[in-house]
């Protein structure tokens, strides 16, 4: 699933993409920090005949409204959900807003509760973005949760009263690969996330943070998910650059 967030202030930018991504680790996200690079992008996406899912587009932005910009991305992608973030004085917008058939708002300071509402909304509305029996969505807040700590299928299934082999089975068929190499890259996923915000973070410490025995296995799991090193990735999605996709 393919989701946009436009937003010009940066660390809003990052904030909503790690509350999402806390949530849902394995959607994908194109981050536009000006209107244009949001056209861009989505001329990008039309060449590889992919579409925006979900937009997530701050009202108040540098030229253009968010609102203005969300009517030329919903010509170029007709049925991709829309969610305005604003603050309580831009409500005036709401009648325009009904016309585009935007799916909800979210009201700055976010509030994740109210985020993940949105985001349970959008897929109650679109079942087919969730394939996930509620088994594997357990173990998926397990992740979430502990992916910080050691983490073994075994403790899993034990804390969801099932075998390890019969959650093995489940979790492999559903997610396409294996718990440990999942977990992997929920952590990597996450990696990414704390380079991108906590710039003054070292290698070591993101690599504590997420989970890995040593510096030297997230660096080696980090270059063979990513293509890149820590340091290297760092280095190419600076916040503030404008729009980048995120594989």
């Amino acid at each position: 699933m393919n989701i946009l967030l436009l937003e010009d202030e940066p660390l809003e930018l990052e904030q909503l993409e790690f509350m999402i991504h806390s949530c849902y680790p394995m959607f994908k996200f194109v981050k536009a920090s000006k209107e244009s690079h949001a056209l861009a992008a989505a001329q990008i996406a039309l060449k590889k005949q992919e579409c925006f899912d979900l937009a997530f587009i701050d009202i108040k932005l540098p030229g253009k409204s968010g609102l203005e910009v969300a009517a030329e991305l919903k010509e170029k992608f007709p049925l991709m959900e829309l969610v305005i973030v604003t603050a309580y004085q831009d409500f005036q917008y709401a009648q325009y807003s009904i016309k585009l058939g935007v799916m909800d708002y979210l009201v700055k300071p976010l509030v994740e509760e109210e985020l993940v509402k949105v985001l349970k909304k959008f897929l109650k509305k679109h079942p087919e973005m969730e394939h996930h029996s509620e088994l594997v969505w357990q173990v998926l807040n397990v992740i979430k949760t502990s992916y910080k700590n050691q983490l073994l299928l075994a403790d899993v299934a034990q804390r969801l009263h099932i075998s390890t082999s019969s959650l093995s089975r489940h979790f492999s068929e559903e997610m396409g690969m294996p718990f440990s190499e999942y977990l992997i890259h929920y952590r990597v996923e996450m990696a990414k996330l704390f380079l991108n915000i906590n710039k003054d973070w070292s290698i070591q410490q993101i690599a504590d943070e997420t989970g890995f025995n040593s510096q030297h296995y997230f660096c080696k799991a980090f270059k063979r998910i990513t293509g890149k090193a820590p340091k290297e990735y760092r280095k190419l999605n600076r916040v503030g650059d404008g729009f980048f996709h995120e594989q």
